[in-house]
């Protein structure tokens, strides 16, 4: 699943010849000097135009007899698109998905199983947040290939003058009392809007509760457990300590422009949130640090919501071979390096975080990574994304309404609309 605002990514420029609507048949066969040509469908800003032609270029040298053809596609639609090709005779030879999407694709049997292949693909250290979602019922067929989520973004100014040690913020207890000091003076300690769920979502798993809990086709909604009520008490009292509206989430309006204001001490974020507020206010250059979203305890960071992408192999690919080679290719450690130094992501393993320790941004996002989730891994969860009551519940309980008989509410809700997915 793509996040609203990638780390380190402005909007990126892909260059004309490089992009196409659909596999096209004229790439279908072999290349004219002999090498077997592989369509390869890659989303429109995952990767800058001069990553692509490097990798490219490299892959090709490595691998003399495949030619690799990528076409850039839109997330805008992608899923019929996907759902489409994988259903006919023309499918491409690898694509990149949402992380979150490879469930609804396996389900039609239009995927490739590599379960076999993980351990060659080094899959013992793969981020949970994007491993997880890659597999369904229990084989895998999306492999990691990079990750972005969302950290505490914070005015360093305003620490400082309140005296606080953002690096020393281990806990949600030390969090709220930091948070709580800086809201004051007509500063707001935090800007965080009601319906922020993804966000909701961490302070759930960090109290051992979930969005949702099942198997197969049977799937409940769980909001109206009592751990994930503590989730939701948490989320009340953080979101209190700011004037964040309470119907509406991060984009409305676009949390980063209202921090440009001036008078907000922290959002939450992805670290590509910072440049938005300086391209704003160009004054706040240089007064922005980053932390991860703190735990419950100070033994790990916060869980976190994983974005990005796997690559997956459609089962009618007749290239299927060549496919792999560029999946290992992509996915392994030299290129996750120069990956995610290129476009301040968080490499596919934990093993990999050093590779942007220099990268505040980044190696926040990393710290959290480690830690990461994604949503509930059945094909039906995009039905409840579609209707979302997860954001009525959470407004309903911030302007005053029970937490209990509402997260039942919310929680049917979400029952019948993954019955209806699935």
């Amino acid at each position: 699943m793509q996040l609203r605002v990638l780390a380190g990514v402005s909007a990126l420029v892909i260059a004309a010849g490089l992009s196409a609507c659909g596999s096209g048949s004229e790439s279908s066969g072999d290349s004219a000097d002999g090498r077997t040509t592989i369509d390869v469908w890659l989303m429109r800003d995952s990767v800058s135009v001069q990553f692509q032609k490097e990798f490219v270029a490299g892959f090709e040298a490595a691998h003399p007899g495949i030619a690799v053809k990528v076409q850039i596609q839109e997330w805008d639609g992608i899923g019929e698109k996907v759902t489409a090709a994988l259903a006919s005779n023309d499918a491409p030879d690898v694509i990149e998905t949402g992380n979150t999407q490879v469930a609804q694709f396996a389900q039609s049997g239009g995927l490739l199983d590599l379960s076999d292949k993980v351990g060659e693909l080094g899959g013992g250290g793969w981020l949970k947040g994007l491993a997880e979602p890659g597999a369904y019922e229990g084989r895998q067929y999306g492999i990691p290939y990079y990750a972005a989520n969302r950290v505490v973004i914070y005015r360093t100014d305003l620490f400082k003058k309140a005296g606080i040690d953002a690096a020393a913020l281990k806990t949600r207890d030390q969090w709220i009392a930091a948070t709580r000091k800086l809201n004051s003076s007509g500063t707001q300690g935090i800007y965080l809007p009601g319906q922020m769920w993804y966000a909701l979502a961490g302070f759930i798993w960090d109290e051992g509760g979930d969005l949702a809990t099942g198997s197969g086709s049977d799937w409940k909604g769980a909001l109206d457990t009592p751990q994930a009520l503590r989730g939701m008490d948490f989320y009340q009292r953080l979101q209190a300590l700011g004037k964040g509206p309470k119907d509406a989430d991060e984009a409305q309006p676009p949390q980063a422009e209202v921090m440009a204001k001036g008078q907000v001490a922290q959002i939450i974020s992805t670290p590509g949130g910072a440049n938005v507020v300086t391209e704003n206010n160009p004054e706040l250059k240089g007064k922005l640090g980053f932390f991860p979203i703190p735990g419950k305890t100070d033994a790990q960071p916060g869980s976190v919501f994983i974005g990005g992408s796997d690559l997956v192999i459609p089962a009618a690919s007749g290239k299927q071979d060549a496919a792999f080679t560029f999946v290992k290719e992509l996915t392994g450690d030299a290129w996750q390096r120069k990956l995610a130094a290129a476009m301040s992501y968080v490499p596919n393993k934990t093993t990999l975080a050093d590779a942007v320790a220099s990268d505040p941004g980044a190696s926040a996002m990393a710290a959290g990574a480690a830690v990461g989730r994604a949503t509930p891994n059945t094909p039906g969860w995009a039905a409840v994304e579609a209707k979302n009551p997860i954001k009525d519940y959470m407004t309903a309980v911030l302007t005053g309404a029970d937490a209990k008989s509402e997260a039942a509410k919310a929680s049917a809700a979400i029952t019948a609309a993954m019955k209806t997915g699935s």
